[in-house]
């Protein structure tokens, strides 16, 4: 490995689907490296051996069941339904046909069941893991990927509706995020709230 970071390949024909993955993986886990590739093809001719995951369309693991069940452990299946009987019961999969909190929501669920406390994966560097955000702040956050709105924050916190909107303004600008899914990201990989309460 070049870089020394852990690798992740996701293999998917569809360009789309593979490029949006590839922006919520960086997002969750900023400390891998993404490959994509296109074909089974592409990913046996760049040293499969040194991925940690594979994020695989499931018409490729189906085509290739026979690598894949060898390497299940770090096979996730991309699936386009939810329905159980539409998934493959010997990998873990993730419905990709779902609006973004949901997709979010599980690539989170299934990365703090795999590598909970950092389990298996290399520490953060140092300016990841900095507090960057005030005490208040950081409760305006928790509230905010918790899905109350700006007067139900105002409310809970006894402050006005405006303080809000400036600390939501203020939490945004200094991580550099423009959606909530991205904020949400990052308080659940941060430990300020817990993935059951989003």
């Amino acid at each position: 490995m070049k870089s020394g970071r852990p690798k992740i390949a996701i293999i998917d024909p569809n360009t789309l689907s593979v490029l949006g993955l590839k922006q919520l993986l960086q997002t969750v886990m900023p400390i891998m490296t993404i490959e994509t590739f296109g074909s089974f093809a592409e990913l046996e001719a760049n040293h499969p051996e040194q991925f940690v995951h594979y994020f695989v369309a499931m018409n490729i693991v189906l085509e290739h069941r026979a690598y894949f069940a060898e390497h299940r452990r770090k096979t996730i299946v991309l699936t386009l339904s939810l329905d159980n009987g539409c998934q493959l019961s010997e990998f873990h999969s993730i419905c990709i046909n779902v609006p973004e909190s949901e997709l979010v929501r599980s690539i989170l669920t299934l990365q703090q069941h795999a590598h909970s406390g950092g389990r298996n994966i290399p520490p953060m560097p140092r300016i990841l893991q900095q507090k960057i955000l005030s005490d208040r702040e950081i409760e305006v956050m928790a509230l905010i990927v918790q899905g109350f709105i700006n007067k139900e924050i105002a409310d809970r916190l006894n402050i006005g509706l405006a303080t809000v909107n400036t600390h939501r303004k203020n939490i945004m600008d200094k991580l550099g995020m423009r959606s909530v899914s991205a904020l949400t990201i990052y308080a659940v990989t941060h430990g300020y709230v817990d993935i059951n309460k989003i």
